[in-house]
């Protein structure tokens, strides 16, 4: 009944203070719901859990709009948490799952699991006492998770030899800057996951750092890729570091015209002349858009790398009662140059129920503060693209099956010290031990040429041809086996930087990872060069 009231006095407080068709309709739906659950929860032939049925309604309702409007339960505010602040409760530790069993991948440095000599390969057995047996990675992950200051004990094995470790949870803060250094040419370098709290000021310091340290700095480069945004503010702040005090950073414009607002930069800036380069690619979205396209709508440095994710869309976080909340979208952004960069209409589906991408017919035509053309409702396009790689089917294989993470278990035994991250490289000895460690392993997979080749052995039987078809089919197929053979050597560069990014965390962590992938990475050394060519860089921001 309580439910039933609720709904009823809402729908007097709207007849009386909005008297409108849309208030009626409103608290006419409230009360059908509300009718509609009790009479489900007192006559359904089973039992109803109450607050499943209601977080599925939920789910149901909100997807309907778009993926960024979400409802979180008391029992999910440490997720939120997470996404808002970058932090949680818990041992510092990534895991994964090899079929049944759960495994350490990555222990971050001098946090709780590495404190507690935790290592990638370490099996975990079980968690309080609870065997993992059965658990997925999501269950092991929630059970390892709790307040800072709580303990949690895993029994875990390495090498066929169990053993216990009782940690004490941390407040877990996620580095949003992992790393920060100079590159060849005196070129800066930062690396931004994500924009969470203090991701401005952590990026202003290292910028001043290597501006001090290296008084000769030429140029910047400012890593957004796979970046998928965050605090809007954080994004305003950072574009502050090279842009003066005052200017107009992002528009936001919604339903509600009193919530619409207009962020400027506040601060003094750091510096307004380094020639800049922003890295970006199809995982960078929302605050990782408003700063890439800004800087390029002001002219204020040159984007390198391929197309953005296209999310224009503003969310707050709202609370609700009985201490649960709500991530809803309020707004669209809007970037200087006026363009919003969303690219996907959530309020149109296909016949699949689809949203669909907004059209090229209804892009819009809009000019930097030079008067370069860019355009909205595609995310933010590069000045200088950089064609994205993908890996060869025998590489996501290799990850996929854990082959490489589980050879680096064993190098580590065997190499208690490597070269430092800018050093070190895969030599022939190592890799040869790889190709060795495989002898035994299945690593079977199917290119797409196998895939189009047996599409087309059925369409020909299916229509008749096989006989005329088949023998070139078999040869085809022939060819393509024989070539696959050969596959750990043709790919090899490729593979070998796998190799070379995993062996590396584990002795320098993520930030070595990181430092010694960048002498080869396509879109720095693009990023580099147009920064050493400054008639190049010059005329990429003209008209």
């Amino acid at each position: 009944m309580g439910l039933l009231l609720v709904a009823t006095c809402f729908r007097l407080d709207a007849q009386t203070t909005q008297p409108t068709d849309r208030s009626f309709e409103l608290a006419k739906n409230l009360e059908i719901f509300s009718r509609l659950y009790q009479t489900l929860y007192y006559n359904y032939v089973d039992d109803v859990d109450p607050g499943a049925t209601m977080k599925k309604a939920i789910d149901a309702m909100l997807s309907s709009l778009d993926p960024y409007t979400v409802y979180y339960p008391e029992s999910d505010m440490e997720d939120v948490r997470l996404q808002l602040l970058g932090q949680y409760g818990g041992i510092g530790s990534l895991i994964h799952q090899q079929g049944d069993k759960i495994y350490i991948s990555e222990p971050y440095k001098d946090l709780p699991a590495d404190k507690a000599g935790l290592r990638a390969g370490d099996r975990i057995l079980a968690v309080n006492g609870e065997s993992t047996e059965g658990k997925n990675n999501a269950d092991v992950s929630s059970a390892m998770r709790g307040q800072a200051g709580t303990t949690v004990t895993l029994k875990l094995e390495r090498d066929g030899k169990v053993f216990e470790r009782t940690i004490t949870r941390a407040e877990i803060k996620l580095p949003n800057v992992p790393y920060s250094g100079m590159l060849p040419g005196n070129i800066g370098y930062v690396k931004l996951d994500e924009f969470t709290q203090d991701a401005a000021k952590n990026v202003r310091e290292a910028f001043v750092r290597l501006k001090r340290e290296h008084p000769d700095m030429e140029g910047f480069i400012l890593d957004l890729r796979n970046n998928g945004g965050g605090l809007m503010n954080e994004a305003v702040d950072l574009v502050n570091i090279f842009l003066r005090k005052g200017q107009l950073i992002v528009e936001t414009k919604g339903k509600v015209a009193a919530k619409n607002t207009k962020s400027y930069t506040r601060l003094a800036p750091e510096d307004t002349d380094i020639p800049v380069a922003v890295l970006i690619n199809a995982y960078s979205a929302s605050a990782s858009e408003i700063t890439a396209g800004s800087l390029q709508d002001l002219d204020r440095a040159v984007i390198v790398g391929s197309r953005s994710y296209g999310k224009g869309l503003v969310q707050n976080v709202l609370p609700l009662i009985y201490n649960s909340q709500m991530k809803i979208t309020v707004s669209k952004y809007y970037i200087p140059s006026g363009r919003c960069i969303q690219a996907i209409d959530y309020s149109h589906r296909d016949e699949n129920g689809r949203a669909v991408k907004v059209p090229d017919s209804l892009k819009t035509a809009f000019t930097t503060a030079n008067g370069r053309t860019v355009y909205d409702g595609f995310g933010i396009e590069p000045d200088v693209e950089v064609e994205p790689q993908y890996m060869s089917a025998l590489a996501t294989t290799l990850v996929a099956k854990f082959h490489i993470f589980n050879y680096v278990n064993e190098f580590v035994k065997s190499h208690p010290t490597i070269d430092a991250p800018d050093k070190f490289a895969v030599t022939d000895a190592i890799y040869d031990d790889f190709v060795k460690y495989l002898s035994d392993k299945d690593f079977s997979y199917s290119t797409e040429t196998e895939e189009l080749l047996k599409a087309l052995r059925d369409a020909a039987k299916e229509e008749n041809y096989i006989e005329a078809l088949g023998p070139q089919i078999d040869a085809l197929e022939s060819q393509l086996k024989k070539d696959k053979s050969d596959d750990l050597h043709k790919f090899r560069s490729e593979i070998s930087e796998l190799l070379k990014a995993e062996i590396l965390v584990r002795y320098y962590y993520a930030p070595g990872r990181l430092q010694g992938s960048l002498a080869t990475d396509p879109e720095v050394l693009k990023a580099v060069e147009v920064l050493k060519d400054k008639a190049r860089y010059q005329k990429l921001l003209k008209k």
